[in-house]
């Protein structure tokens, strides 16, 4: 499903995804309610949701969405680079935020890796973040991120910066099932349900933290 309050917008966005063999447009919404009530009538998989719509938010769109049917995957598609939206978005449930000036294979990939359960964020919003991170600057003003050990930092780190288990066992030379164990510990100390929801709780604090 697309929603988007510009029907220009969701035009292109329904093009797009339709001219793909592996993707088929079930609805599409400009506004809050007619997106609640279009995903109860279609269930779609995957929908790609606008941070504004023309009667609120996408962000109340998508906690009202994921909260009755949690099986549907939403990935925001925004023109704005704004971390607190990010962060309100990814912690309403979605599993991704990119941005309108993405090129259209990037976004059919977007909308495959979030509809296959994974998580992704728009380097172009994070970027300022992970690179005070690269930096070594100290992130645990915040308690939570105070309970990590030295290696679940690192981790974390990683796991911001969009790799998998995979990726960091080959990094830190950990198997991957140890990763999964850590990467479980994380969340648990972080006391969040999942990967996205840890990188962006991370990217919130490491901001605010440095700004006091």
């Amino acid at each position: 499903m697309v929603v988007d309050d510009h029907e220009v917008v969701r035009d292109g966005v329904r093009s797009l995804l339709s001219a793909s063999d592996d993707f088929t447009v079930v609805a599409e919404a400009g506004g809050v309610g007619e997106a609640v009530a279009a995903a109860a009538r279609t269930q779609p998989d995957v929908v790609v949701m606008d941070v504004r719509l023309r009667d609120g938010s996408g962000i109340e769109a998508t906690r009202e969405i994921r909260a009755r049917w949690p099986e549907i995957q939403v990935l925001m598609l925004t023109s704005f680079a704004d971390d607190e939206a990010l962060f309100a978005s990814i912690m309403a449930g979605a599993s991704g935020y990119v941005l309108k000036q993405i090129r259209g294979r990037e976004l059919l990939l977007a909308v495959r890796t979030v509809g296959n359960g994974g998580s992704l964020l728009d380097p172009q919003v994070t970027a300022g973040v992970l690179q005070r991170l690269r930096r070594g600057k100290h992130l645990f003003e915040d308690e939570r991120l105070g309970r990590l050990s030295g290696q679940e930092e690192r981790i974390l780190k990683l796991i911001a910066d969009g790799r998998t288990n995979r990726q960091i066992g080959e990094e830190l030379e950990l198997a991957e099932k140890t990763v999964k164990n850590y990467v479980s510990n994380i969340l648990g100390k972080l006391d969040v349900g999942r990967r996205a929801e840890a990188a962006a709780y991370l990217a919130r604090h490491t901001q605010f933290g440095e700004t006091g």
